[in-house]
């Protein structure tokens, strides 16, 4: 028999850096993987010039990603979960 204190707890993921190169902002984990993603799946950063999408900083212990003149949040965990505003083009 199994009880909930066995259960595998879900922890939030985390990124300990974050860049972009041509349109695809890239996460690194703190696992050390790297997941990748277009910038146009999100409607402000499909909107964005380059030199904005660059401007991105880490937040909240690197949980989620800020631009700051976009006013734009997104969070690691939902990138990692693939959950996108816009399908793929």
């Amino acid at each position: 028999m199994s009880s909930i204190a066995e259960l595998p707890v879900a922890t939030a993921v985390s990124a300990s850096r974050v860049w972009v190169e041509c349109r695809i902002i890239y996460l690194e984990l703190s696992d050390e993987r790297i997941l990748g993603f277009p910038a146009d799946r999100f409607r402000l950063l499909r909107k964005a010039s380059n030199e904005e999408l660059g401007e991105v900083e880490l937040r909240l212990d690197g949980r989620a990603m800020r631009w700051e003149k976009l006013d734009e949040d997104i969070t690691v965990q939902g990138i990692y979960e693939g959950r996108f505003q816009l399908p793929p083009l």
